[in-house]
């Protein structure tokens, strides 16, 4: 039988904040990127630029990690997406259940990142009897019945949850009673779940209010400029009129 639930990310022994290892995914899709385009080495400032945050940040990161580049050269490109994988658990076979094949589960199902990662969709797995036997990507639907049969027998310790809302909770205290200790929620609905579960929310709902907010924000900003701008104008045209509201007339010479 597989081991998988067994495994726990080593960054927590190592003492690697917590915003680093959020970062650490970032970083690894940057450099697999130049890894393709077969680039060797790369600087602090290029790396950083490529990930979206700042030099010093990266360097301090990186430091966690015993890496420090050298000075003239940079990092190496193969070493650094090694290091990172390894840190991050991506070096070994981590079986994942999608919980909710709707439209959403389907996407997931179908998401080519996983593999490339180092995931395994063991098993997709909806409480819809008629989508049982279903292939989806490739891979026949179970029934929920048999969830804890799937866990036990893959090893399976990465649960999706791709659930309505309102059965999202029962589907995660399942997936933590089989043995689940990482849960990655895209139900729109907070879980609870007892220490020592791990659970990544993912809201598309929130992220497009969100960008919501700072589009009101720009549009505000932009019409009291626009305000400002326009009340510039008739003070300047006030300035130019005489005290009856009239342009005086021009003195000759």
């Amino acid at each position: 039988m597989a081991t998988g639930r067994t495994h726990r990310p080593a960054t927590r022994s190592r003492g690697i904040p917590e915003a680093t290892v959020a970062r650490l995914p970032l970083y690894l899709r940057a450099l697999t990127a130049l890894s393709e385009r077969s680039v060797p080495t790369v600087s602090s400032e290029e790396l950083a630029a490529a990930a979206g945050v700042n030099s010093a940040k990266l360097r301090k990161d990186f430091s966690y990690l015993g890496s420090y580049g050298t000075r003239g050269v940079g990092y190496d490109v193969e070493y650094l997406v090694y290091q990172i994988s390894r840190e991050l658990g991506l070096t070994q076979d981590w079986p994942v259940v999608i919980v909710g094949i709707g439209n959403l589960g389907a996407a997931l199902a179908n998401y080519g990142g996983f593999a490339s990662r180092g995931f395994r969709v063991a098993a997709l797995i909806d409480a819809d009897p008629a989508m049982a036997g279903k292939p989806v990507a490739g891979i026949p639907v179970q029934h929920t019945d048999e969830l804890e049969k799937i866990i036990d027998e893959n090893g399976v310790s990465i649960g999706v949850i791709a659930t309505p809302a309102g059965a999202a909770q029962q589907v995660c205290d399942r997936l933590v009673a089989a043995g689940v200790t990482s849960i990655l929620n895209f139900a729109p609905t907070v879980l609870t779940v007892p220490d020592g579960v791990d659970v990544r929310k993912v809201d598309l709902s929130i992220e497009l209010q969100i960008l919501a907010f700072h589009e009101q924000r720009k549009a505000g900003e932009e019409a009291e400029a626009q305000a400002g701008a326009a009340a510039a104008t008739a003070a300047q045209e006030n300035n130019r009129k005489g005290p009856d509201g009239d342009v005086p007339a021009v003195m000759p010479a």
